[in-house]
C-alpha cells in the first residue's frame, strides 16, 4: 500500500524554538502536490522550551495556529494534543532545555530511536518524518533512526519555505486570504504569498538487517548502529567446535549443537570445493560425525538423529533435511537479521524438486578454530 492508504498515518517532527515547522510541514503534506498525505496523528519530539512554544502557539485557543490551519484549509480531525509533545530528557532524566553535553546527545539519540521503533512496530502505521526543526543533531538522529527502523511505507523530508517568509516567527503557513505579517526590519508581508513545499529525502532502509532483539524496546541507538555496521562487514565464517560458537562477519553467536553440526558439515564441504547436494545424494554419516564430536554418543538427541536418518523412505529424509536447514536458518536470522544471515544460510539453487543445497561462501571465507582441526 502507498503511505496515504494506511489506517494510521503519523507526522513525526523534531523542533526546538520554531514550532512553525509542524504547520508548515502539515500544510505541504495536505495542500501541495500529489498524492496528499493527511496524517491522523502528529507527534513532536522537542525540548522543554520547545514544548512550551508549541503549546502556546500551536495548541492554544489564541493564536492556535494548528486549529486555524485545519479550519483555513478544510483538514479533517487530526490528533495533536499536549500528550503529543514528547519532551526529551538529559542524561540525568531531567527535561532537556538545550543540547550542550555529549551525554545529552546520547540521551536524545536513545529517546528518538525509542519513539521511531515504537511507531514502526505497528504494521498498520505509515510515518512521515520531518527533520526540518530543532538542533541539527535532533534532525540527524531522527533521519538515522528512520533509516534503521523504517519500512517501505515510511518517508523522510525537509520543509522548504520561500524567502522572506523562512524563519519569520510570525509565519506558520500560507493563508487562503491576505494576512499581513512583518519582517524584523518592519517590512510588511502577505502570508498568502508564501510558497511551502517538501524536499523528499531518500534513505537506506536497514530494518531487515537488524536482529530481532534490537526491534524490541530497550536497545540503545549505539547498539543498533553497531549491529547494522556488523551486518555490512565482509562475509566470513569462523566455527569453534569447543563452544558451538560461530563468528559471522563481526557477530559472534552460539548455535544449538545440532545446528552447529549441520552448518559445520556444509562448511567442510565448501572448504573442500564439493558441489551442492540433493538430499538423496547426501552422506548423512558426515553430518553425524560432526554431531557426535559435539555430544555424547548415548545422548537422547544424538540417538534421535541416528533413528531419523536410518529410514529408507526418501520423503522422511527430505523432511529431515529441510527441517534441519530451516531450523539453522531461524537461529541465524534471529541473531543477525535476514540480510545479515543470508551469506551463512544453506541455500538451494531453486530447481525444485531437484534443488541442490550448499553453503555459498568461498573456501577462503571459512575457517575452523584450531581445536576443531585436531
Amino acid at each position: 500500500m502507498h503511505p496515504e492508504q494506511y489506517s494510521r498515518r503519523i507526522l513525526l517532527c523534531v523542533s526546538g524554538l520554531s514550532p512553525q515547522i509542524v504547520t508548515e510541514t502539515l500544510y505541504a503534506l495536505t495542500c501541495v502536490g500529489e498524492p496528499r498525505f493527511v496524517p491522523n496523528e502528529i507527534h513532536l519530539l522537542t525540548t522543554a522550551d520547545g514544548a512550551e512554544q508549541a503549546r502556546l502557539t500551536l495548541l492554544s485557543k489564541t493564536p492556535g495556529w494548528f486549529q486555524r490551519l485545519r479550519e483555513d484549509h478544510g483538514l479533517p480531525d487530526i490528533r495533536f494534543t499536549l500528550d503529543s509533545l514528547h519532551i526529551l530528557h538529559d542524561a540525568n532524566g531531567r527535561p532537556l532545555r538545550d543540547i550542550r553535553e555529549v551525554a545529552d546527545n546520547e540521551a536524545i539519540a536513545d529517546a528518538i530511536t525509542a519513539k521511531v521503533r515504537e511507531f514502526t512496530a505497528d504494521p498498520d502505521c505509515a510515518i512521515h518524518a520531518s527533520i526540518a526543526g530543532g538542533r541539527k543533531t535532533m534532525g540527524f538522529y531522527l533521519g538515522y533512526a528512520l533509516s534503521l527502523f523504517g519500512r517501505p511505507q515510511d518517508r523522510l523530508s525537509h520543509v522548504l519555505v520561500s524567502s522572506p517568509f523562512e524563519s519569520n516567527a510570525d509565519f506558520f503557513y500560507p493563508t487562503p486570504q491576505e494576512r499581513v505579517i512583518y519582517t524584523r526590519e518592519g517590512q510588511p508581508l502577505d502570508a498568502s504569498d508564501a510558497t511551502v513545499m517538501l524536499a523528499d529525502i531518500p534513505f537506506v532502509r536497514l530494518r531487515d538487517g537488524l536482529q530481532e532483539a534490537l526491534l524490541e524496546p530497550g536497545a540503545s541507538f549505539s547498539a543498533v548502529v553497531v549491529q547494522a555496521q556488523r551486518n555490512l562487514a565482509a562475509p566470513g565464517l569462523m566455527l569453534d567446535r569447543a563452544t558451538c560458537r560461530v563468528r559471522c562477519g563481526e557477530t559472534v553467536l552460539r548455535l544449538t549443537p545440532i545446528s552447529f553440526a549441520w552448518l559445520a558439515w556444509f562448511a567442510r564441504r565448501a572448504l573442500e570445493g564439493l558441489p551442492a547436494i540433493h538430499h538423496t545424494e547426501a552422506d548423512f554419516a558426515e553430518f553425524l560425525a560432526e554431531y557426535r564430536a559435539l555430544t555424547d554418543e548415548l545422548s537422547s538427541e544424538y540417538e534421535r538423529a541416528i533413528k531419523a536418518l536410518s529410514t529408507h523412505q526418501p520423503e522422511d529424509l527430505q523432511h529431515y533435511f529441510e527441517q534441519r536447514t530451516s531450523k539453522l536458518k531461524r537461529e541465524l536470522v534471529k541473531a543477525l537479521g535476514l540480510p545479515g544471515a543470508r551469506p551463512y544460510l544453506i541455500q538451494g539453487d531453486g530447481r525444485r524438486p531437484r534443488s541442490r543445497y550448499a553453503l555459498r561462501l568461498e573456501p577462503q571465507q571459512i575457517h575452523f578454530s584450531p581445536a576443531a582441526e585436531d
